[in-house]
């Protein structure tokens, strides 16, 4: 059967009224539509629904059984109409986010405190991971977005690149390596110190191996960490040559805490990007926290 749902919706009110005025009153349509539309789900049906009395109409025992699919039927649509309409309207729902420490950290915080005092309702959930492992993760559903390091490279046919921030990576040191600041170095140069790097899998280590690529070396590799602010930390205590970014560690260099080598050669261009699937819906709450970050 292929049934108009308006005829479903007649016969609920005029069920529910009992009284085929009152419904027409309630739909704001006319009782000989009314009764023609009753007429005709019967005849699609191939049964009576309802028996006229003087009173008004009452249901068939069939028409009670029928009755109460279509109440359930029609309470089920209205429910998902008001949740929807929440949705659009960002009185419910949630955001799952996938974003390394740091980014929350350095940059992603005003912009979830903004979004949250304009959208209390909607729960944020964060997953903190490398970017790969988040980008993994976007691609098996498991998040709607990832904000994470990018350099120029091609994240795959499903992943949607959106850059949102120019970054200036920079290696950096104590004083106690001070034969490295102050003066021009090169790159190749730095194959005769210790490196304190990301661990294999984030971007930032994509990122030294493509400046290892373009300059046809390998670094010392001495300390590895999964966690990129580490790097800074194990930097000003003069483990080695760190990796980091300009904008995180403003106060440190200010402070000469840490000090930025001069290199001779031009680094790879890096951004924070927001990821997403391709080809794929998202939410309203998703796509309002999108606009935020990027107004």
């Amino acid at each position: 059967m292929n049934i108009d749902y308006e005829l479903y919706k007649i016969f609920y009110q005029v069920a529910n009224s009992g009284n085929i005025t009152h419904a027409s009153q309630k739909l704001n349509i006319s009782q000989p539509a009314i009764s023609k539309s009753i007429k005709n789900l019967e005849s699609q049906l191939g049964g009576e629904l309802f028996v006229r009395t003087q009173k008004g109409v009452v249901l068939t025992e069939e028409g009670k059984i029928f009755y109460n699919h279509i109440k359930n039927a029609i309470n089920n649509i209205t429910n998902a109409e008001n949740e929807f309409s929440n949705l659009i309207n960002l009185n419910t729902g949630s955001i799952r986010i996938g974003v390394s420490t740091t980014i929350t950290e350095k940059y992603l915080l005003p912009y979830l405190k903004r979004f949250h005092e304009l959208y209390p309702n909607i729960t944020i959930h964060m997953y903190t991971d490398i970017s790969n492992e988040l980008l993994d993760k976007l691609k098996n559903g498991n998040i709607d977005l990832a904000i994470v390091h990018v350099i120029d490279k091609d994240y795959g046919y499903d992943i949607d690149i959106n850059k949102i921030k120019k970054i200036h990576s920079c290696f950096v040191v104590n004083e106690s390596y001070n034969e490295l600041i102050g003066k021009p170095i090169s790159i190749k140069e730095l194959r005769n110190y210790p490196l304190i790097l990301q661990t294999k899998g984030s971007n930032s280590r994509d990122f030294i191996e493509k400046i290892e690529e373009d300059n046809g070396i390998i670094f010392n590799n001495n300390i590895e960490s999964s966690s990129y602010t580490l790097i800074s930390e194990f930097a000003k205590m003069g483990l080695g040559v760190g990796i980091s970014t300009k904008e995180y560690i403003e106060n440190d260099l200010n402070n000469k805490l840490l000090y930025e080598i001069k290199l001779k050669e031009k680094l790879p261009e890096r951004f924070i990007a927001i990821a997403t699937l391709k080809n794929q819906m998202t939410s309203f709450s998703t796509k309002k926290l999108i606009e935020i970050i990027k107004e």
